[in-house]
Order: C-alpha cells, then sequence, then structure tokens
C-alpha cells in the first residue's frame, strides 16, 4: 500500500508538470523558440528531472522490496528442499505453505507486474501532439546555419560555444554537428552540408565518441563536396571511404563515377592531375550560393557592424534636443529626449520612451498571445506566415490596459500624428536566430490592394520601441544607405515611410538582423495615411 500511494502521488505531480510543459510547447510552433516563453521551460525541465530521480527511486524501492522477497524466499527453500517430508511433517510449515502459495506469491506477482513506467508513458503519448517536432528541429539547425552566414562563424566556433563576447559550455558533439550536416543535406543545400559533416568528422578524427560511424559521415561528405563541384577532394574523400569500409555499397562505384568525371575535367582543361589540399574545408573554402536576396552581402555586412556609412561630415549633421510635441500639454514639463541617427531620410531615437514597468507590461500582456509572426501577401492582403520573418507576435489594443492606451497617446503626442487610423501595437519577440530580411513597411505601386481592407491608406511612418538590450546581433539595418540602429532598452526610433506626396520612399528598405546571442523584445505602431491630412500636408514636390 505505502509502495501503491507514492507511485500515486509521484504520477500525480508529474501528470501535472508534463500539462504545464505541453502548455509552453503548445505556444512554441517556430523554430527556435523566443526566450520570452522558453525560459519558463528551462524551470520546469528542473522540476521534471526531479520527477524522475523520484521516478528511479520508486524502481529502486520496487527492486529492493522483490529482492527482500527473493532473500526471504531463497533461505526457507533450502530448508525446505534438504527435507521436503520432515519439513512437511510440522503443521506450521505445512499451513505457511498453503499460505505462501495462494496468498503471498500472487501479491510478489502484483508487485513485479506493477510498472512505475506505465504513468509516464501515458502522459508522453498524451502530450506528445504538443512537443516539438522534426519540422521544429530543422528549423533550428536553419537558424544555426542563417547566424553562420550572416555573423560568418565556422562551425567549429558554433561547435565549441565560441561565440562573439560570449563564454559558455553549450557545445556540439559529433553526432549533433552529422545531425546539422543531414539537415542540409536533405535540403540539398550542400553548402551547409559540407561544413557541418567536416566538423563533424574533425571531432570523430580527434576521438570523440559517437553514434556515427567514419563511414557513414565520409559517404556524405564526399558526395557533398561532389555536388559543390570539387572533384578533386571528392575522389580524395571518397577513397577515405574505400579504405574505411571496403564493403560499403555505394564507395566503389562513386569512387569510379568520380575519378571519371575528372579524368574528362582535366583532359578538357589540358591539366595534371594535382591532389586535393589537405587542409580542412572551412567557411571560405566554397562560395556560398546566391538567393533571393539581392542585397544579401549588404545586408549581412551592416549586421556584423561592417560598411557603415556614418561619415564626419554626416554625423556633424546630427543632432539631440528636446522634443516637446509642438508645445503639447502633456510633454510641456518633462519633454522627450531626441536624438538624430540619420540625416537624409531623417530617423530619429527618443530616450526614456517606455519605462522598464511599462516595458514588462506589455511583454505580460503579450506573452500568452504570441504566435509566428506574418506578412502581408501582396496579392492578396492577407496575412500569412514567411520564412524570411522568423520571430512571434501579438497586437494588443488601447482598451485592454492603461499601459497600451498610455503608450499609444505619447506615440501620437511624440509624433504628432493621430493614432486613430493606426494599426494596433505589435509585440514582437525574437530568440536566437530570429530575423526579419530586408523589406519595406509601406506597400508599393505593384500591390495595391496591401492595406485595402484597413480602410486607413498606406503606412505612413513606423514608430518602434526597443524592449530589451541584445548581447550580440539584433541591429535595425538599412541597406540601401548604410546605417545601423543597435537596440537600447527603452528608447524608440521613429522614420516616414511615404514623402509628403504618398509615394513611397524606397531606401527605407530595412531588416531586424538575426538575434546571436539573447532575446530581442520590440513593440512597434504603424501610423497610416487617413486623418493626417492637417497634420503632415503634402509639399510642394513628390519627393519632400
Amino acid at each position: 500500500k505505502k509502495f501503491m500511494s507514492f507511485f500515486f502521488f509521484f504520477f500525480l505531480h508529474f501528470a501535472k508538470l508534463l500539462h504545464h510543459v505541453s502548455y509552453l510547447v503548445a505556444l512554441q510552433n517556430v523554430s527556435l523558440h523566443p526566450p520570452g516563453q522558453m525560459t519558463d521551460l528551462i524551470h520546469t525541465e528542473k522540476e521534471l528531472v526531479q520527477s524522475l530521480r523520484e521516478y528511479i527511486r520508486a524502481e529502486e524501492y520496487k527492486l529492493a522490496a522483490v529482492k527482500n522477497w527473493a532473500s526471504k524466499l531463497d533461505a526457507l527453500t533450502q530448508v525446505s528442499t534438504s527435507d521436503p517430508e520432515g519439513y512437511l511433517a510440522h503443521p506450521v510449515n505445512a499451513y505457511k505453505l498453503m499460505k505462501r502459495l495462494n496468498t503471498e506469491w500472487p501479491e510478489l506477482e502484483s508487485l513485479v507486474l506493477q510498472n512505475p513506467s506505465d504513468g509516464f508513458v501515458a502522459n508522453m503519448s498524451v502530450h506528445r501532439q504538443y512537443f516539438p517536432d522534426a519540422e521544429d528541429q530543422t528549423g533550428a539547425a536553419k537558424a544555426l546555419m542563417r547566424l553562420q552566414d550572416t555573423y560568418q562563424l565556422d562551425s567549429e566556433a558554433f561547435s565549441k560555444g565560441k561565440l562573439p563576447g560570449v563564454h559558455s559550455n553549450a557545445e556540439l558533439t559529433v553526432d549533433d554537428c552529422f545531425d546539422m550536416g543531414k539537415t542540409a543535406y536533405n535540403d540539398a543545400d550542400y553548402y551547409h552540408a559540407v561544413l557541418w559533416f567536416q566538423q563533424s568528422l574533425k571531432q570523430l578524427d580527434g576521438g570523440e565518441e559517437a553514434v556515427v560511424s567514419k563511414a557513414e559521415i565520409l559517404d556524405y561528405l564526399s558526395y557533398s563536396v561532389y555536388q559543390m563541384g570539387d572533384l578533386p577532394r571528392a575522389v580524395e574523400l571518397t577513397r577515405r571511404l574505400v579504405a574505411v569500409d571496403p564493403s560499403h555499397e555505394r564507395a566503389g562505384g562513386n569512387l569510379r563515377y568520380f575519378e571519371l568525371l575528372l579524368s574528362k575535367q582535366l583532359n578538357e582543361m589540358n591539366q595534371a592531375y594535382q591532389p586535393a589540399s589537405e587542409e580542412s574545408i572551412q567557411l571560405g573554402t566554397y562560395t556560398r550560393p546566391k538567393d533571393h536576396l539581392p542585397e544579401r552581402e549588404a545586408y549581412e555586412a551592416l549586421c556584423r557592424g561592417e560598411g557603415v556609412q556614418m561619415t564626419k561630415a554626416r554625423q556633424s549633421r546630427l543632432f539631440c534636443r528636446y522634443q516637446d510635441g509642438n508645445r503639447n500639454p502633456r510633454l510641456l514639463l518633462k519633454p522627450m529626449k531626441e536624438e538624430d541617427e540619420w540625416d537624409n531620410p531623417h530617423i530619429v531615437r527618443y530616450l526614456e520612451m517606455l519605462s522598464d514597468i511599462e516595458i514588462e507590461k506589455i511583454k505580460e500582456l503579450a506573452k500568452p498571445r504570441l504566435a509566428r509572426a506574418t506578412v502581408r501577401d501582396p496579392k492578396t492582403g492577407v496575412l500569412t506566415t514567411a520564412n524570411y520573418r522568423v520571430s512571434k507576435s501579438a497586437w494588443l489594443e488601447g482598451e485592454e490596459d492603461v499601459v497600451i492606451d498610455r503608450v499609444n497617446q505619447r506615440i501620437e503626442d511624440i509624433t504628432g500624428l493621430t493614432v486613430e487610423t493606426a494599426e494596433l501595437l505589435q509585440v514582437a519577440n525574437y530568440g536566437v536566430g530570429g530575423q526579419y530580411e530586408p523589406h519595406f513597411d509601406f506597400s508599393r505601386k505593384d500591390e495595391p490592394d496591401a492595406f485595402k481592407r484597413l480602410g486607413t491608406g498606406n503606412r505612413m511612418a513606423t514608430f518602434l520601441n526597443y524592449m530589451s538590450d541584445v548581447e550580440a546581433g539584433g541591429a535595425t539595418v538599412f541597406p540601401d544607405f548604410g546605417a545601423v540602429i543597435w537596440p537600447r532598452k527603452g528608447t524608440a526610433v521613429f522614420w516616414y515611410n511615404l514623402f509628403r506626396s504618398g509615394e513611397g520612399d524606397y531606401r527605407t528598405r530595412h531588416a531586424a538582423c538575426p538575434v546571436l546571442v539573447g532575446s530581442k523584445w520590440v513593440s512597434n505602431k504603424w501610423i497610416h495615411e487617413r486623418g493626417q491630412e492637417f497634420r503632415r500636408p503634402c509639399g510642394l514636390t513628390e519627393v519632400d
């Protein structure tokens, strides 16, 4: 009874914890989930480990009870079998034998048949539907590769946890690196596959233990190198594979095929065979294939803080001032501190825009609603998810809390623009790898229906609040004119997306760089055209 009551208490506690985990995991269906929700899982995992230890103690308790039975019965049977007739001649022994076989042995059978894992397995079966799946793992791997590209980090840096300005014990094993390579390989991304298979092989050659074999790594690596067009290295790697596993089903055929292709290539180029370089493959060995983003190199360089076009002449035109919103009563006693971030197009930063208390309240309201961030389909105007925007967002109305209403009013006071026709305050959380590639906030002429459903015209301006500092990465960059704006908690930046004429300012194409270390919280208000006719009247030219 003590044993059964112990298990009832344990599994009741474990079921409650697992329910908590399933709720949190259900909230997170995007790769590399934002730490805003994941921090709760860290504490939950600690509780689960404690519950696991309780389960182990229960198993040990059961085993100890069975061992106790076995010892007692072993001693008893040694006596009884030495002289069965003499033993049974005593009436008490005869009674106890009947009792043992009728009562005690069935009790022991029940004890042995009790399986403490049944409750654990049942709970796992119920809640597994909420756990991260293969798609989540794939997305997480791609997020690491995205960081690798943007910040030019080699695979070894990631594997050893050596990130800029960070000291961590988080390391990737041989099998972790191999799985990273497999993710890229299955997506026909041989560029990244080569980098991670090479790192896996390097760590295995260094003496690390692994489940994956050297032959399997060489098999995938040699074919990926071949796909990258490096025939000499593909031949050398395949020869290594044949040496490691002469009976490999593909190695011999691949080697003959690669050697034939290499021979033809050398004959066509009238060159002699040169052995492949003995240097290991690393970042820069191969050229990364081009993708859909024309300004990829400029964008990523800015994310690293390179190529910033802040000249001394431009810097001399930047000033700071007190902003009272054209003598707005709410700003007269405490005007906003305004700093120029860029001269043309004009981008300003407001200091002390949000207090820590306001930030925590906004995050508290947003957390339960965070969902995969969407973008507006330019053809249909319908919101949809996209791979180039990886974050979680929520929308908050002014009526929900006095803090949201106060922030909306403050934005109106500072900018002098009405927020009556603005979109709701959007809160976004970017976890590690979270990003929003270069994009326009306003709709272009080829997407006239983008904001038609709102009936408030185009997005005239963007007001972006930074609600956290970021340890590394996470800058807002403008590739067209080479500006970088780094997150600073409590500050906000503001710029116009449209000229006074209503024409789009294409220079304002911007991006949220991937978060390398930390968590980035922002909130933004997109201010629309309607209602601004007398607050920001048209200029004399198209580009005023």
